[in-house]
This record gives structure tokens, sequence and C-alpha cells, in this order.
């Protein structure tokens, strides 16, 4: 790490966070000079709450607030929606989607852009349609506490899962 006095030669500003590529953050510590890598794919990886935009027929965003699971060494991200909604009517004719999140304080951020395939609607209750349902929901939140019930729930209420291959992830710290 160069001294202060470099940083500032270079035109960095003390405690100011830059972008070295679309995987590597740091963060110049004035007091400390150390470096801190942010990796915006952490910060997908901690989320539960993000924005997904798909692209209306009259190719404007459609933006919809949703609680994804980032499977960061399979480089998927999975979301569970409702069959008939404009994000997946939007998605079954144009397959692009981006996703951002935010840390709690909004002042980091990390996008991720990718290719989104959903599974149709489940008719049983075990078939495999609500089957990766519940291993959605499992990698996100845990152990249900009925699984008979979820399972019912998921037919009756048409529920689809978004799965968006990660093609490129962009993010920064601004702290």
């Amino acid at each position: 790490m160069a001294p202060v006095a470099d940083c500032r030669r270079a035109g960095l500003a003390e405690n100011r966070r830059f972008l070295l590529d679309s995987h590597t953050d740091v963060k110049v510590h004035s007091a400390f000079m150390t470096a801190t890598p942010f990796n915006p794919r952490t910060l997908l990886a901690e989320s539960r709450l993000g924005v997904l935009a798909t692209i209306k027929a009259d190719g404007r965003p459609q933006l919809s607030p949703v609680q994804p699971f980032y499977d960061e060494q399979a480089q998927v991200i999975l979301v569970s929606t409702r069959e008939g909604l404009a994000k997946t009517a939007n998605l079954r004719r144009d397959a692009r989607a981006t996703l951002e999140v935010t840390s709690p304080n909004g002042r980091a951020w990390a996008t991720a852009e990718g290719t989104a395939t959903l599974t149709r609607p489940g008719t049983d209750p075990e078939g495999p349609e609500v089957e990766a349902l519940v291993d959605y929901y499992r990698r996100a939140a845990g152990e249900h506490p009925d699984w008979a019930e979820y399972r019912s729930v998921m037919v009756a209420d048409r529920r689809v899962l978004i799965t968006i291959t990660v093609d490129h992830v962009y993010g920064a710290d601004l702290d």
C-alpha cells in the first residue's frame, strides 16, 4: 500500500474506496494504512432483500422488491414469486434480469446481471416444482415449522422459482 502522500499525489483521497475490477474494491484507511477488500458477491450472499429489474414489453424497466438467495459457488440467484405477476411475464418474454442489493446503511451496493429461467407452477405438493421451492426456502431461511403447509401454499399461490444465472457482478462500498 502506498503512503498517504503517494495516495494524494495519485489523486486518491484518504478514506475512500475505489473499484479495482468487478471483484475487488479497496478502502484506504489513513489511520492504519491497510487495505480492506470489498467483494460485491459477499454483499449479494448476505442480503435477503433486493430489487429485481426485468424488461417490460415497451422496453422500460419493471422493478420488484424480492427476497433473493445468492449461491456464490453455483453463480445463481434464486427468487420465489407467483405466476402471472409482471416480473414473471417479463422474464418469460425476455430472460434478462438484474438484481441490486444494498447494505443496511445504504452505503454499499452490489448488482448482479444475468439470464433467468423459471419453473412452472407446481400442481403436486410433492412434485419437483414445489421441491425446488422447498430447497430455495431451506437455503434462504432454514427449516420451516410446517413443510406440509408450506408445500400446500406453494401450489395454491401458483409459486414459481426464478433462477438467474449470473453473468456479471459489480458494486461499491462508499464508506
